[in-house]
């Protein structure tokens, strides 16, 4: 099995907490603030925890449709989450899995580093296009600021 990956690095001037629990309700915040993208994420079986497993549906601004993924793993204590595409559209038909990993690094100076790894497991040779992944990584770093503008601006709930 093949596999490209791709990193984004995002540094904040919010604490690493604020940035963990602002990015942990994901669901409710990416579709009011990035609706191109998603449209809906919605649970389907389990609490929030690991081996939750989500639906997302996509929006016009990208060309699927439809993903369901899983929990992998949530450390509040060290503010790293992961979780795992396995059906849909998204897959592209040339994908087994999409995983991500999520962690969000402390700094000294009170601020934070929003870390991703997006790992495409391929089903065999073929891989994304570089314009794909390209594409990808400009979505995670765009929905990442928008989501951590909404915190800024609703900083009672977060």
């Amino acid at each position: 099995m093949t596999s490209v990956s791709i990193e984004i690095e995002i540094p904040s001037s919010f604490p690493a907490d604020k940035v963990f629990k602002v990015f942990s309700d994901f669901d409710n915040i990416a579709p009011k603030v990035n609706p191109d993208v998603f449209k809906s994420i919605e649970t389907v079986e389990g609490n929030g925890g690991v081996g939750t497993k989500k639906i997302f549906t996509f929006g016009d601004a990208v060309p699927f449709t439809t993903g369901k993924y899983k929990v992998d793993a949530i450390d509040t204590s060290n503010f790293s989450y992961s979780y795992s595409f396995y059906e849909g559209d998204n897959l592209l038909g040339i994908l087994d899995s999409i995983a991500h990993h999520i962690k969000i690094i402390p700094c000294a100076d009170g601020g934070s580093i929003f870390k991703q790894t997006v790992i495409y497991n391929c089903k065999g040779n073929d891989k994304p296009s570089e314009e794909i992944l390209k594409a990808g990584k400009e979505i995670y770093e765009k929905t990442y600021k928008a989501i951590e503008a909404y915190g800024a601006a609703h900083p009672e709930s977060y």
